[in-house]
């Protein structure tokens, strides 16, 4: 057989194209003339190519694409990368890394500064059992702090900062550093700075290092003599290198900065802390939850230890009524809210909390402690402030300074619900004399013994003495469960957070003043009004009239619901959460009933069109109050 075009004779008996000239010949007979077609046979769906070099081109691109796809799989993977995280103490009047405290660190590229503060810091301590308590920072190797990008304002990632420093992972060091150290570099920078005069100092407060201290040419001592010797035998002496750790953290120690400022307080605000910490709930996941009313803690502690659950997995609520019976529809939030709040609630009166009802510490309870319920207390604090539930605000302040390094101690007698120990306290105070003073002392001294504090007190000391017992029956005696809490509070990357943006986030677990106003939720709740100049318009600038005097009867005790109460019946919070409510609360209006009616999920309430505020109050009243739960009654 020969090619029609070229003549080129062809090996095979039928081929589709010319090995010489690339031409298709399949439907041209050996003599040049076209064979003919059998209609039996239908037509190929698939295009004709017209020469083979467009087949094989064709099937270039089609193993090109296959090869690229198998390298996106590639990387589309979840891999884990190593850095090196370090600690930096103070030395030399400067922070600066701690030779042998260098530990490798497995983590994803996509971390945030939160997490990766978490992981490094337990890291740390897992290895370095001398590693002192207190809330940490982390660093980059100049020793400012890791917030956002160098140069940028982008927020911290790991992944980022690889891009930006240009090293691979393993070369990668951060470090953390005591926050009250951070803070004390930061003052002795301050102090430096504000004054400009020129001062010679017989010796050198800077690293000598850096530069050759500078004596001026007066006439010096001989004792002076002999420092200035000393200062630089010290400078040229020979540096021993134990290991290659080492070289690393020295070329560090020298692209680092001395001048280290002091930690800037930026105006970031509670919502904003919150919203980047529930960036790692995964709302494709979900952890359920089967809650009864009647007795919500045991459905928590159920949903909270089941095998499946996860922090970053998102909340799937599911209420029973009384009877029994599922609440049908979706969990889009309302559900999840009411559920944190009556969580809340119920929390504040569990036996592991004593105190005020307005200043609760911690205290030791050996049943709580077999069942791990601080864990599971603090876990639930820290969930249902990020998944934009209540905080507690009942905690108090004491124990919060203690849990994030503050040495802040304020606590009175009336903290102490103990009557025997109370009255004991206040006898103390009552001394008149030192003679009575010593006797009251002297006649419980088991009581004081056991608190570490038995000593021989003057009558100006007794306040002091007060405060030692009361720092040990608060604090000290309960550091155990204390410690577990703060390991539940850690959940979410929340105490962390707290450590480091302690004046935002502290108000959001002590007790606040400031109540709901019917300005707060005049202001919270936008109307969706029909356009101006209709009918049904009028009617709802009335009904909106009747809403603000209804909201003023609330807040002036008129009324037979609070505004807490008001709240919870719209969107199933008692009282503002930290995290904002999402999606923004809204009134719509209705003709069909004479009673309210809420979606707690979008946020909605709607109310009823009726002739009188006398009517209009009656029936808020009896469809907020016969409103057990969330959703539309």
């Amino acid at each position: 057989m020969y090619c029609p075009n070229c003549g080129k004779e062809l090996v095979e008996l039928s081929p589709n194209f010319c090995s010489s000239c690339g031409k298709r010949i399949q439907d041209i007979g050996v003599g040049g003339t076209p064979q003919p077609s059998t209609s039996a046979i239908p037509p190929c769906p698939t295009r004709a190519f017209s020469t083979f070099r467009e087949y094989q081109q064709k099937k270039n691109e089609e193993r090109q694409k296959y090869s690229l796809g198998r390298k996106r799989l590639k990387h589309n993977g979840k891999i884990k990368v190593r850095i090196n995280v370090g600690l930096m103490v103070i030395q030399k009047g400067g922070l600066r890394p701690l030779r042998g405290k260098t530990v490798s660190l497995t983590t994803d590229p996509d971390i945030s500064s939160t997490t990766l503060l978490s992981q490094a810091v337990k890291k740390m301590k897992d290895f370095n059992k001398d590693v002192k308590d207190g809330p940490f920072l982390l660093l980059y190797p100049d020793g400012t702090e890791v917030i956002n990008i160098p140069g940028t304002q982008r927020p911290f990632t790991l992944g980022a900062y690889k891009a930006e420093v240009g090293k691979p992972y393993q070369r990668i060091t951060v470090f953390i550093c005591l926050k009250r150290d951070f803070e004390e570099v930061g003052n002795l920078s301050d102090l430096s700075d504000s004054d400009p005069e020129i001062v010679f100092k017989k010796k050198p407060e800077f690293d000598v290092a850096d530069t050759l201290p500078w004596e001026p040419l007066d006439e010096s001592s001989p004792l002076q003599q002999v420092a200035e010797t000393e200062n630089y035998t010290n400078l040229f002496e020979p540096i021993v290198i134990d290991s290659e750790d080492d070289v690393e953290d020295l070329t560090q120690d020298k692209e680092k900065d001395l001048s280290t400022e002091e930690p800037v307080e930026t105006n970031v605000q509670a919502h904003e802390i919150i919203a980047h910490l529930a960036l790692a709930i995964d709302h494709k996941k979900i952890s359920r939850f089967n809650i009864c009313r009647s007795d919500v803690w045991d459905g928590a502690v159920r949903g909270f230890q089941r095998s499946t659950y996860s922090d970053n997995n998102d909340m799937f609520i599911r209420f029973n009524d009384d009877a029994g019976c599922f609440e049908e529809g979706l969990d889009t939030g309302g559900p999840r809210r009411e559920f944190l709040t009556l969580l809340t609630s119920h929390l504040r009166n569990r036996p592991i909390f004593d105190g005020p009802s307005e200043n609760r510490y911690l205290v030791y309870n050996s049943r709580a402690a077999r069942e791990d319920e601080y864990f599971l207390a603090g876990k639930m604090i820290a969930v249902s402030i990020v998944h934009g539930g209540p905080a507690p605000h009942f905690l108090s302040k004491n124990l919060v300074n203690h849990m994030i390094g503050n040495p802040s101690f304020s606590a009175t007698v009336e903290d102490v619900k103990d009557e025997e120990i109370g009255k004991v306290l206040q006898q103390v105070l009552e001394a008149e004399s030192e003679e009575s003073l010593q006797n009251v002392i002297l006649q419980n001294s088991t009581m004081f013994q056991t608190a570490g504090c038995l000593r021989s007190v003057k009558a100006c000391e007794k306040q002091a003495f007060v405060e030692d017992y009361l720092r040990w029956y608060i604090i000290d005696r309960n550091h155990g469960a204390i410690q577990r809490f703060k390991d539940g509070l850690a959940s979410l990357g929340f105490l962390p957070a707290l450590q480091q943006h302690s004046r935002v986030l502290s108000p959001v677990l002590c007790f606040s003043a400031k109540a709901l106003t019917a300005s707060d939720l005049e202001t919270m709740f936008r109307p969706d009004l029909s356009p101006a100049g209709s009918n049904r318009r009028q009617k709802e600038s009335k009904t909106l009239d009747f809403w603000a005097d209804y909201l003023l009867d609330s807040e002036e005790k008129m009324t037979a619901v609070s505004l807490e109460d008001l709240l919870l019946f719209a969107t199933g919070l008692a009282a503002l959460p930290p995290a904002g409510i999402i999606p923004p609360p809204r009134l719509e209006f209705l003709s069909d009933s004479p009673f309210p009616v809420a979606n707690t999920c979008a946020n909605t309430l709607k109310l009823p069109f009726l002739e009188s505020y006398r009517v209009f109050k009656a029936n808020m009243d009896f469809g907020i109050q016969n409103a057990p739960g969330f959703g539309c009654y």
